[in-house]
């Protein structure tokens, strides 16, 4: 099996982080998303991938110091989607089944259990219960996590294209989309809020405070990115300090 990391967003939800940092590298609990989607992919496989686009410069180089190794699949003039990124991966994938694994997704740790059992036919995804933002059957919502057949990826074209039109939603129409369940906490990490969320779901609730930070004032459940600082007449809470000295607010 072959491990595929999407990584290519712009992260225009996530702004203004992601002027400063490609999404895939901002930190949760002072790590990368990167390193914990490389993490879950390599549970199950030690054959990863990973496609940049926005920020390529910052993602190439984090690879090439902390992942090396790691095929790096190269989308320079435009961004091609979920499915447009495994068509330009077809001769890398080679005949072999996938596990795709979205970079902003925090999710279960150990992908393995989900590997699992499967059928090896038809396409399984990582599905958390939420009935306020469904995505299959007004109850589950994608986590951020999926198994394909070489079968449905042999064939995509490397144009721009997302993989729920292309594959998900004839599979589901044709009843061969199996969903699986996951008791592991999930956070899509698209927005300050949830990124926020993800930071103190992995701090057990405490302040994360970046390398090189400094800290003079009041610092409450809140993000202080490295080399930021906080002035003794401050107060922040439920807060992101950036490292450029901006400060988002997103409750």
């Amino acid at each position: 099996m072959k491990g595929i990391i999407l990584a290519a967003g712009e992260g225009t939800r996530l702004r203004p982080l992601t002027e400063l940092l490609p999404k895939a590298l901002c930190p949760v609990g002072n790590r990368p998303l990167l390193d914990f989607a490389l993490e879950r992919v390599r549970t199950v496989t030690p054959d990863a991938a990973v496609n940049v686009h926005a920020h390529r410069d910052q993602m190439e180089e984090h690879l090439a110091a902390h992942a090396p190794g790691v095929h790096v699949s190269v989308e320079r003039d435009e961004r091609l989607g979920t499915a447009g990124a495994l068509g330009r991966l077809r001769d890398w994938i080679a005949d072999q089944p996938v596990l795709v694994t979205n970079v902003d997704a925090l999710t279960a740790p150990d992908l393995s259990a989900f590997v699992d059992g499967w059928d090896g036919e038809r396409i399984r995804l990582l599905v958390s219960f939420n009935e306020h933002e469904p995505d299959f059957d007004g109850i589950w919502q994608y986590a951020g996590a999926c198994v394909m057949p070489w079968s449905a990826v042999r064939d995509l074209s490397d144009r721009p294209a997302d993989l729920y039109t292309e594959r998900w939603r004839p599979a589901l129409d044709a009843g061969a989309l199996e969903l699986v369940p996951t008791r592991a906490s999930f956070i899509d990490c698209g927005t300050p809020l949830r990124y926020l969320a993800a930071n103190l779901m992995v701090s057990g609730g405490e302040s994360v405070i970046g390398n090189g930070a400094v800290v003079e004032g009041r610092v409450e459940a809140s993000v202080v990115w490295a080399g930021a600082r906080v002035e003794a007449d401050e107060h922040l809470r439920h807060a992101i300090r950036l490292s450029d000295g901006r400060t988002m607010q997103p409750l």
